[in-house]
């Protein structure tokens, strides 16, 4: 039967219609992503589940419950490939606490509405992307140890702008980090910063520069402000005897406070970055060296004589400053076979201010770590993992090395004053871990998710260097007397992952 060409050029039209509205369809204009890892850790020496005490030892092991959820929405779609106006909003929450997990039993107090911007391109200049509200800006992470020593604006709320071009970027910012660095005593912080990143080789070898700055002028009269109590001693300081002291000094004038002198301050940070490989084994590795001015804090509060005073330090902690040099290298030792990641940390803190306590502002540390996987089948793994790590106290003591070592100190003597703490003002730490992971998407030491069962040991020459609840007290009437401890093990079923 013969069919009228009208009647099958129609018939044509209508099976080709699903297909013509599928090519114009838009694309999908919510999209979501996040990360999550949570555990379990036995621990039958009385830790809190953390084989150690932090980062420096390799995140493995050492980190707690953690959850984000990154959300966006196209607002305006460009085609790809055009140059046409195109924006989207971007949000994140997370946290740090899953119920049953960690002490915070999941509660919302422990999650963060991390940032909200609005990013948008091709508006007033080619190739530059806006970004309004939150300006985090981040660079490659050293994942062995969970750092981003390049992190720009993470405290800051403003506009950037981030122009992109075929082997070079550059980001310049400007905005506020003052709810961020006081969030119930606010006062305005002027934050700027920029960046600069050159591929010299694509794929193969990349530099870049980073700087970020922050200044709070002097306002007199708005208690938020900074201020410098005159006076002040640093040993008062940081016994909380400031207001003591003066009433010691200035025998019934406790109506006469002195005037405060309201000062300025300005902090920064700089980053430099080298980021190369690509090269035989070498996937690629990115190194790091930062040298950063802390801001200075406003105040705090002593108690005397039943009465709160507030004590202003911004003299006392406006000259802390740190250096650290980061690396991570990415091998592929045997394809298909065995990958590794090496980490290498160095830090040195330095208060100009401090000269007599010690802390965490006058040290030096040093790490590093190495991890091996090793792929027995697609999905069933083999990790170990090692670390040796050394922190130094510049001001004395700091640690413990024995179950008594509270009564002394420098030379063996008891520090009467009571500025140092133990025996010894070095810390000295080992790790080890191993165990099974099944990874079901396949091969690779970042494949994700990961399901990971570990055993980790560890050795360090300060006494219960791990989370614990022990008494540190030497009272005689103390009833939990423990033994010495400087071996510390967990058994860790983990899961890890992103999407």
């Amino acid at each position: 039967m013969r069919v009228p060409p009208a009647r099958l050029g129609a018939s044509l039209l209508l099976l080709l219609c699903p297909l013509l509205a599928l090519a114009d369809a838009p694309r999908d204009r919510f999209g979501a992503a996040g990360y999550f890892r949570i555990m379990t850790r036995p621990d039958f020496s009385g830790g809190s589940g953390q084989l150690g005490y932090y980062w420096l030892y390799g995140r493995l092991l050492n980190e707690s419950p953690y959850a984000e959820l990154n959300l966006k929405l196209d607002v305006l779609q460009a085609t790809p490939g055009s140059d046409e106006v195109w924006a989207e909003v971007h949000t994140r929450f997370s946290g740090t606490s899953i119920r049953s997990a960690d002490p915070g039993n999941g509660s919302f107090v422990n999650f963060t509405a991390d940032y909200l911007f609005v990013r948008a391109g091709n508006i007033l200049l080619d190739r530059v992307t806006w970004q309004l509200g939150t300006l985090e800006s981040r660079w490659n992470d050293l994942h062995i140890y969970d750092q981003r020593p390049g992190t720009l604006l993470y405290n800051t709320v403003g506009l950037s702008g981030t122009y992109t071009g075929d082997r070079y970027d550059v980001l310049l910012a400007v905005g506020d980090s003052g709810y961020s660095l006081r969030p119930k005593k606010y006062n305005t912080v002027l934050t700027t910063a920029g960046h600069f990143r050159y591929r010299l080789i694509p794929g193969h070898l990349e530099v870049g520069v980073r700087a970020q700055v922050g200044y709070e002028p002097s306002v007199r009269g708005n208690r938020n402000a900074l201020y410098a109590s005159p006076g002040i001693n640093y040993e008062d300081y940081v016994r909380r005897q400031v207001v003591q002291r003066y009433f010691e000094n200035n025998p019934g004038q406790e109506d006469l406070v002195p005037v405060l002198n309201p000062r300025s301050a300005v902090s920064f940070m700089t980053a430099g970055y080298l980021g190369f490989g690509n090269w035989g084994p070498l996937v690629w590795d990115n190194m790091y060296l930062t040298f950063e001015r802390k801001h200075p804090d406003q105040s705090y509060t002593e108690n005397y004589r039943g009465r709160d005073w507030t004590v202003y330090i911004a003299d006392q902690t406006d000259q802390r400053y740190e250096a650290s040099f980061g690396n991570e290298a990415y091998f592929r030792i045997i394809p298909e076979k065995l990958e590794a990641l090496w980490g290498i940390w160095v830090g040195y803190a330095f208060n100009k201010d401090n000269r007599i306590k010690p802390g965490d502002d006058d040290r030096l540390i040093a790490s590093t770590v190495l991890r091996l996987q090793y792929f027995l089948t697609d999905r069933v793994h083999l990790l170990a993992e090692t670390s040796i790590a050394r922190e130094k106290s510049e001001n004395g003591n700091m640690f413990r090395n024995h179950v008594d070592s509270v009564f002394t100190s420098t030379h063996g003597m008891p520090d009467s004053r009571g500025l140092e703490f133990g025996d010894s003002d070095v810390r000295n730490t080992w790790q080890g871990k191993v165990g099974i992971v099944l990874q079901p998407t396949g091969k690779g030491i970042y494949a994700r998710p990961s399901l990971r069962l570990l055993y980790g040991i560890q050795y360090s020459s300060q006494h219960a260097a791990y989370g614990n609840s022990f008494v540190e007290s030497l009272d005689q009437y103390n009833l939990y007397v423990g033994p010495e401890s400087h071996w510390h093990s967990v058994v860790a079923i983990e899961a890890e992952g992103w999407f």
